[in-house]
């Protein structure tokens, strides 16, 4: 019996359990049922923190860093400082490869859209910056890769 007058019977080791008066039953595969219920759900937050973390450099990342670029990239010159802090920027917040396939991406997209860009300067301006990247940068390029 249990505190309020109930009858309470508990089955050992098989995790069963009866409740003779509510006529409620809990069997150990509910409980594991929800055991299982619960770590799927774990290991899908788990999954999504893992994607979201891969996606750490945005389009509005790789624009804020190059903006102070459009000027030179379309009239030459001596490339700014602040041009080369944003390229040394991206660069290092790119680390994973899905990153540098998103940074890419983003370049392409928005060079398409802004007039008067010289492919020249494009392609030369990492090395103007001090950074080394191992790909030609060019609109050929295959950003999956």
């Amino acid at each position: 019996m249990d505190m309020d007058g109930r009858m309470v019977m508990v089955g050992g080791d098989l995790g069963i359990c009866f409740e003779i008066e509510g006529m409620k039953v809990k069997q150990e595969h509910e409980i594991m049922a929800a055991f299982k219920f619960g770590l799927a759900l774990a290991l899908v937050f788990m999954v999504a923190a893992a994607l979201h973390a891969e996606a750490a450099v945005t389009c509005g990342t790789v624009a804020k860093s190059l903006a102070p670029c459009i000027n030179y990239l379309q009239k030459g010159g001596t490339v700014p400082n602040n041009c080369c802090s944003g390229v040394k920027a991206l660069n290092s917040a790119a680390k994973t490869t899905a990153d540098r396939q998103a940074a890419c991406k983003c370049l392409k997209d928005a060079a398409g859209g802004i007039s008067g860009l010289k492919q020249n300067l494009i392609s030369g301006l990492p090395g103007k910056c001090g950074v080394s990247v191992p790909y030609q940068i060019s609109p050929s390029t295959d950003c999956s890769k």
